[in-house]
């Protein structure tokens, strides 16, 4: 170091993950890997939280009282990253639409808020979206700029929150993550039907898109990492996450039936209008280039197969 070289204290990320499931567990635990200190919202898993070497926080996005959780956090813990992954709680008696949009509006307010009176810039935010937000049915190609008119609930009331976001935070730093339907450890759709030989409800037909949630995790923190590299000028605001290979259903679970040794999987049409109905009206093929190219170039788990010998 030469006498006119100025030191540059190290200052150790510092994540925020609000929505801390099965996600934003498997991220808190990549980012503690990278030496990232993480702290993580729950409303009733503190102790398993801190289990995992989080600082746990008692949160729920639907309580104004509860925002003063996200300035301490900000304030004590120097936060300078957040992921926001908050699923709506079909209990709750806060509407889908209020919750998820309303919710993160609140949470944004006060992270700019808190960030503007302590002088600090805004946190780099990454927020979980989903491939819901396409309602293509001919099993097309889809990717960041392809139309989206979803025709669930679940899928307008992201593609309105990711809007929210766009407004609030304008040309500070933030990433959407549009998410591939997510599978692991402890979560494979209908490994247990499979395994115990009952039909599964819903046509063998339409293309599957998955992402292994470590795979799912890798995007997070890369997106979260922009910051750090060389080229953060080329950053881009949408990616969509998806592994390397769209799969037909029949494909997937006969993949579960050939890696457990179980009897070929049998179908039954889905009934009602719930989840699976609507799946399988839907039928679209996830391209992941962008994602590939600017944020994780080489899947831990590439397709489902390589996935599912991991988990089974």
């Amino acid at each position: 170091m030469t006498k006119n070289t100025i030191a540059v204290p190290y200052r150790r990320p510092s994540l925020l993950v609000v929505g801390c499931g099965y996600l934003g567990v498997r991220v808190g635990e990549q980012a503690r890997a990278r030496g990232w200190t993480v702290s993580a919202t729950t409303r009733n898993r503190l102790q398993t939280l801190a289990q995992q070497d989080f600082f746990p926080l008692s949160f729920d996005w639907n309580d104004t009282r509860d925002l003063g959780t996200i300035d301490r956090a900000i304030r004590e813990h120097d936060i300078d990253r957040v992921l926001i992954s908050v699923s709506y709680d079909r209990n709750s008696r806060v509407g889908r639409f209020d919750s998820q949009v309303g919710g993160l509006a609140r949470l944004l307010q006060q992270i700019r808020v808190t960030s503007e009176q302590t002088g600090r810039a805004t946190p780099d935010i990454c927020y979980i979206s989903t491939t819901g937000v396409y309602h293509q049915t001919g099993g097309e190609w889809v990717d960041e700029y392809s139309t989206t008119r979803p025709q669930r609930d679940g899928g307008r009331a992201h593609l309105i929150a990711e809007a929210k976001l766009r407004s609030c935070l304008g040309e500070r730093p933030w990433t959407i993550l549009r998410l591939s339907g997510i599978y692991g450890p402890g979560r494979v759709p209908r490994a247990a039907d499979v395994r115990a030989g009952r039909p599964i409800a819903s046509p063998p037909q339409g293309h599957l898109n998955l992402i292994h949630v470590d795979d799912a995790a890798s995007a997070v923190i890369a997106a979260l990492s922009w910051g750090d590299r060389d080229d953060a000028a080329r950053r881009e605001r949408l990616y969509v996450a998806s592994d390397d290979r769209p799969i037909m259903r029949r494909q997937f679970y006969e993949e579960i039936a050939r890696q457990t040794r179980s009897a070929a999987p049998t179908f039954l049409p889905a009934a009602g209008d719930g989840p699976s109905r609507y799946r399988s009206e839907t039928d679209k093929q996830i391209w992941n280039h962008r994602c590939k190219r600017d944020l994780v170039a080489q899947w831990e788990y590439p397709t489902f197969v390589e996935g599912l010998r991991a988990i089974l």
